[in-house]
């Protein structure tokens, strides 16, 4: 009895030894669903790869409406990246098609178990009849029942023909110099590129600064109609400028001999003005109040000046004289009488004008004349005889 209930232990654990070899001793397999347009060439038993290597199995293709739905095992020791596509590999020499899992893993997520692939993340590749079909189709589209029913193609080759005729050198040349444009093109792509940033950044710009862009059209084109507007007249003016520049022109031409010397001319007074500025500066600074005084001098009741004028000043007839040319002409042009004269003053102790002063080589006495006190008449009386001057008249 006892052997009997050993004997049926030992069975039990032998089954249940089986089992786990049998389910859980070797890897796991995960599920996986694709969707593809078609499955040509894939059937139960059709191999599944990671870089064409064997990693799993078809196990049921199902077509579906306008899809086939196929369903693939592979080794759950073999990753699979979660974004991974299914691609049918079309025979080659060696290997029959099959489904290959790409992108390799290479990190990250995981597929997971009984993953559902859509046809957007499923390929198929081109069968050969479609290639034929495809061509079949164009070279009917080109034919005498299609572009060239009337000869159009025909005529075409013939024209291309007769035009490329004798010009194989100036082909060649143009695809050199083609080539040479890319090539150009491409060694300077670095500075073609900077230049279209440059251009978008000034788009850019152009575009933020559109409300200041549009006044100035808006402006420029109220300028141009402004100017439309006086089209007639500008045009008139232009006429006349063009009319009158002919007769400056046609003046000056008859006339450079005296505008030569008009202008030498000009040149001597300007030269003139030029070593006599001071004393123009000196007139201007003493007019005014010459002016003045002439104007308090005038009695408007006798209509005569009530007053003795002294035009020479505190010196003598040829101390002005001397003291004029001094004034006019180079130091080294000066009479031999006036530095004689201004070297007496000198020696003498009496007053020296700025010009006697210059020819002796002295430093000017002041740069302003001293102003003297202007005399008026009284207002209560006026004497019409000039102190005395003239007569009397009977009253």
């Amino acid at each position: 009895m006892r052997r009997r209930i050993l004997a049926a232990g030992l069975v039990v654990v032998l089954a249940g030894v089986v089992a786990v070899v049998l389910l859980g001793g070797g890897p796991g397999q995960r599920r996986i669903v694709a969707h593809f347009t078609s499955a040509v060439g894939i059937a139960a038993g059709s191999g599944v790869r990671v870089l064409g290597v064997r990693v799993g199995t078809v196990t049921e293709v199902v077509p579906q409406g306008g899809t086939v739905r196929v369903v693939m095992e592979y080794d759950a020791e073999q990753p699979v990246p979660a974004d991974a596509q299914a691609v049918i590999i079309p025979p080659s020499v060696v290997s029959d098609r099959y489904v290959q899992l790409t992108p390799a893993y290479a990190g990250g997520p995981v597929l997971p178990d009984d993953a559902d692939l859509p046809t957007s993340r499923t390929v198929v590749p081109l069968e050969l009849d479609e290639v034929y079909r495809a061509l079949d189709e164009f070279n009917q589209a080109l034919g005498p029942k299609g572009a060239n029913q009337d000869g159009a193609l025909s005529d075409l080759v013939d024209t291309g023909a007769a035009n490329l005729d004798g010009n194989g050198e100036n082909l060649h040349d143009t695809i050199d110099g083609a080539s040479r444009t890319l090539r150009t093109l491409s060694g300077g792509r670095d500075d073609l590129f900077g230049t279209v940033a440059d251009l978008q950044e000034f788009t850019t710009t152009l575009a933020e600064s559109d409300r200041l862009v549009r006044t100035f059209n808006d402006r420029l084109a109220t300028a141009s109609e402004q100017l439309a507007g006086e089209g007639a007249a500008l045009e008139a003016s232009l006429r006349s400028l063009s009319v009158a520049l002919g007769q400056v022109a046609e003046f000056i031409r008859d006339n450079r001999a005296l505008l030569t010397q008009d202008v030498g001319a000009l040149t001597d007074v300007t030269t003139v003005l030029v070593r006599q500025q001071q004393a123009l500066i000196e007139v201007l600074d003493v007019a005014p109040l010459a002016l003045s005084n002439l104007n308090l001098v005038y009695n408007p009741r006798s209509g005569t000046l009530d007053t003795r004028d002294n035009l020479l000043g505190p010196n003598g007839p040829a101390t002005y004289v001397c003291s004029l040319l001094a004034g006019l002409v180079p130091v080294a042009q000066v009479p031999e009488v006036c530095v004689a004269l201004a070297e007496d003053l000198q020696r003498r102790g009496l007053p020296l004008t700025d010009a006697l002063r210059k020819l002796l080589g002295l430093p000017p006495a002041s740069k302003a004349p001293p102003k003297q006190p202007v005399l008026t008449a009284p207002e209560v009386s006026s004497d019409p005889t000039l102190g005395g001057i003239l007569p009397r008249r009977a009253p």
